[in-house]
């Protein structure tokens, strides 16, 4: 490609120093999980539900400030179904008698409430959602490695899969850095980045498989640059528009979705990141070519082409 075609931006240029950052980033996140560990919440490690029944709808902050100053450290205050209805979650074990305690201190204030129902739940739950929540996301990077395998090529798949792998250990490593709570709600943020960032990388594939088999000149440097130029925009624009609605989620959706929240907006920017840099990057390094991409010819498809651009005998009498 001439120096007047170049595109003013070389994505590919700076392919090297993002694989470094990559790696690095991979590599902390991994040692601060075996070091650090997650900070389950109480869906991991067991705790105590209890549910209450106000006659008006309460001010949760103030539920918080008043299980605080009880002594209370560990719990979670959110509304359950209702305004009126309240689910104090608390990581101790309990039994009917710590019901009947948050029940007395929530009192204090002058609210008119009753006990609803309270239970515990055991930590063996919590080691089989453990259990399950890890194999619930490896089959989701297996499904997704089958599936761009079948729909574009067996290395678009690899370099689908490998984004993935990188966006939700980075998310991990940073929640284990600043021991913020890991629990259902993350999860599910995880699941949802895994979405998210397939949904991106697809985008920026089937424009790299379009442009490989389209032009007919340029290296495969110049052709992922090519197709990285042409979605940015489209990328840009979504991740933008999905941070505003989480940042909004963050700031007024109140403490029981800021760590979904909180997940998501680390996964939407880091999974723009990969969707260019390490999915093409992976491309790159295995050498994906036209050859690749090539739709193969059926058999018998030339001798009939050739046999439909034969003129008919009666022409080459006249």
């Amino acid at each position: 490609m001439s120096d007047d075609q170049k595109q003013p931006f070389d994505f590919m240029g700076f392919r090297k120093i993002a694989s470094v950052i990559s790696i690095l980033l991979v590599v902390a996140s991994i040692a601060l999980l075996g070091i650090r560990g997650l900070n389950f919440g109480m869906d991991f490690t067991g705790g105590t539900s209890v549910e209450l029944e106000y006659a008006q709808a309460p001010q949760l902050d103030l539920v918080r400030s008043t299980l605080t100053e009880a002594g209370y450290e560990q719990f979670v205050v959110q509304n359950f179904g209702a305004d009126t209805i309240v689910l104090v979650r608390l990581s101790e074990a309990g039994n009917d008698q710590l019901a009947q305690e948050i029940v007395s201190v929530l009192t204090k204030n002058g609210d008119d409430l009753k006990l609803i129902s309270s239970e515990f739940v055991g930590s063996q739950v919590g080691d089989e959602l453990k259990e399950d929540s890890g194999l619930g996301l490896l089959i989701a990077l297996a499904v997704v490695l089958i599936y761009v395998g079948m729909r574009f090529q067996f290395k678009f798949g690899i370099a689908s899969v490998v984004p993935l792998a990188h966006d939700v250990i980075i998310v991990l490593g940073i929640f284990a850095l600043f021991q913020w709570t890991f629990d259902l709600t993350v999860l599910a943020a995880l699941l949802a980045i895994i979405g998210y960032s397939l949904n991106d990388t697809i985008v920026v594939a089937d424009r790299i498989r379009e442009n490989f088999r389209k032009m007919r000149v340029g290296e495969s440097w110049d052709i992922i640059n090519e197709s990285i130029h042409q979605t940015i925009a489209r990328t840009i624009n979504t991740s933008g528009t999905t941070l505003v609605v989480l940042l909004a989620l963050y700031f007024l959706g109140g403490e029981a979705i800021n760590n979904f929240a909180l997940a998501l907006i680390i996964g939407v920017v880091v999974g723009t990141y990969s969707s260019i840099y390490v999915s093409a990057n992976l491309l790159m390094a295995m050498g994906v070519s036209r050859e690749d991409l090539m739709v193969p010819a059926k058999e018998g498809a030339a001798d009939s082409e050739e046999e439909e651009e034969a003129p008919p005998e009666w022409l080459n009498r006249m």
